[in-house]
């Protein structure tokens, strides 16, 4: 049974029909890649574009995120992410390159839910493509803050954190 008073949200790949003119998170490259960019990503393959929506709505965005294949040298990991690291000169990983809940829903725990739900795509996505780890390129200090929050540890002297894939699929078992 759903709760009348907690919206249910959608995750679906970006699209024509959502408005992304009027999206706007504070941080105005996240704004501009999302209005002049995203689709163009897509159609190159560049990027995979995920939108966040409530299901009453299918044209507002409230949150998006982008993944892609990348790779890290394995020297870069920290030690308590190395269990398990196949070795190879890079370490598979998928990136999620851009993050942004749209201003007006900020501080309602959207940021947590949109994580989830690129934690679980990347996992869902390693079966079938091998990634080894979620890295994540944050922002700024608060960035920092929220993805560590989350289980991801920081690389030395960057802004850059790293999620193992088993601890994505080990704390999705437990659900």
């Amino acid at each position: 049974m759903t709760d009348p008073e907690k919206p249910e949200y959608c995750l679906e790949p970006l699209g024509k029909h959502h408005d992304r003119q009027s999206f706007t998170c504070g941080v105005e490259s996240l704004n501009v890649y999302l209005k002049t960019q995203a689709s163009q990503d897509m159609r190159r393959k560049a990027n995979a574009v995920f939108i966040l929506r409530l299901e009453t709505d299918p044209t507002l965005i409230e949150g998006y995120f982008t993944l892609c294949a990348s790779g890290l040298p394995p020297g870069a990991i920290p030690e308590a992410a190395q269990t398990h690291l196949p070795r190879y000169p890079l370490v598979s990983a998928t990136l999620i390159g851009r993050f942004a809940v749209r201003t007006a829903s900020q501080g309602k725990g959207l940021g947590s839910l949109l994580l989830a739900k690129a934690l679980e795509k990347s996992l869902e996505n390693s079966a079938v493509v091998g990634s080894s780890m979620v890295v994540v390129d944050a922002i700024d200090e608060n960035a920092v803050g929220f993805y560590a929050a989350h289980g991801f540890l920081k690389l030395p002297e960057s802004m850059r954190l790293v999620l193992p894939m088993l601890s994505i699929a080990a704390a999705t078992e437990g659900q």
